[in-house]
């Protein structure tokens, strides 16, 4: 097959921008739509309400713009974003990627788990990683009165810490020492004017576990490690891998239990009581007639609960690394490659979500062992 024929048939890789109201996503989507890249991408924005306003704020350029005007983005969106996306597949040699840009109001997990719903969307496109936009002067205050804000820091890949020169450093670093609490594997940059490397946020196969874990061995690790920053950065790197979560079971019932506190040691309890939470599971080999039962009572109990589910799982007999990722009670895994010869055949699972019953968590996956 040639080149350009594989590249047509290639999955589409699809870039989530989330983000409460004022966090900047249209600043960041104009850098995308007029930055010298070279790609070219078709955007899809929701907008909240009868009267488009967005579109009229994103700056002239030959990209193509579709609009969902659906209200609620948590209720039609999968409708809609799938005959959108599926017209889009009709002019496939137009644009090399798509940005999908939420509602401020809105929760990113219907729209992550349209890719992988959707057989035709599923086959055609791939989702690259869901981008949080963080104001870092009103994010403390959101998150007391805004559960959407919690939920969309919670499900990134990558966090954008926007507007920091409208805070002071010690501001920031308390700002930042949230982020962490909600979502301790996101990466995380800080910007001004939604000013960052675009290789930093698209085409990062951050939601790609597969490809995350060969970009990054160390992913589901909890210990930091450095990203390249540029020459002027002064800030301290607490920069984990890549992962997410998210709330809501269902389109709509949300239910938003606040007050819950899962606070870190050192983190002042007054900063933020966030009611999301964190479980990492670790272990040897597991027995896989153990584990897929297990796992598969886990999501379809608690699903609502978990924002985003992954994990690296060493069978015993098998010589192959099993990963698996899920979103609420939609669960996938698969072999990635083989263990090397020095690899300790060690199996990780990682939850992030609301109410998760670490005791529990811990008791029935140990119960997993070979």
């Amino acid at each position: 097959m040639s080149d350009t024929a594989s590249q047509t048939n290639a999955p589409i890789p699809v870039t989530v921008l989330t983000g409460y109201l004022g966090a900047g996503k249209t600043t960041l989507l104009n850098r995308i739509l007029t930055g010298d890249h070279g790609k070219r991408y078709a955007v899809i924005v929701n907008e909240f309400g009868e009267i488009g306003i967005d579109n009229d704020l994103i700056v002239e350029s030959d990209e193509e713009i579709y609009e969902m005007n659906n209200g609620c983005v948590c209720c039609t969106v999968r409708g809609d974003l799938i005959r959108v996306v599926q017209g889009l597949m009709k002019r496939r040699g137009r644009f090399d990627a798509i940005v999908v840009e939420t509602t401020g109001l809105a929760d990113p997990a219907p729209v992550a788990q349209t890719f992988f719903m959707d057989d035709d969307v599923r086959a055609r496109s791939r989702l690259d990683a869901v981008v949080a936009l963080a104001d870092a002067k009103h994010l403390l205050m959101r998150l007391k009165d805004s559960p959407e804000a919690e939920d969309q820091i919670a499900f990134a890949d990558v966090v954008l810490l926007n507007k920091t020169d409208l805070v002071s450093g010690e501001e920031l670093a308390k700002v930042e020492a949230v982020i962490r609490q909600i979502n301790p594997t996101a990466r995380i940059h800080r910007t001004e004017r939604a000013n960052v490397d675009l290789s930093e946020i698209l085409d990062r196969g951050a939601f790609d576990l597969q490809r995350a874990l060969e970009n990054d061995p160390h992913f589901l690790e909890a210990h930091d490690h450095d990203h390249e920053c540029g020459p002027d950065c002064d800030h301290e790197h607490h920069h984990h891998g890549h992962d997410h979560e998210h709330h809501h079971g269902h389109d709509h019932d949300h239910e938003h239990t606040h007050g819950q506190k899962h606070g870190h040691k050192g983190l002042d309890a007054k900063v933020h009581d966030t009611t999301i939470g964190t479980v990492s599971l670790s272990g040897g080999e597991l027995d896989p007639d153990r584990f897929f039962p297990w796992i598969q009572k886990i999501t379809q109990m608690d699903g609502p609960d978990i924002l985003r589910l992954k994990g690296i799982v060493a069978f015993k007999g098998d010589p192959e690394r099993y990963v698996v990722q899920g979103i609420h009670m939609i669960i996938e895994g698969d072999h990635q490659r083989a263990w090397k010869e020095n690899e300790k055949r060690q199996s990780r699972v990682v939850f992030i979500g609301r109410k998760l019953d670490r005791e529990k968590l811990e008791r029935t996956f140990a119960a997993c062992a070979a």
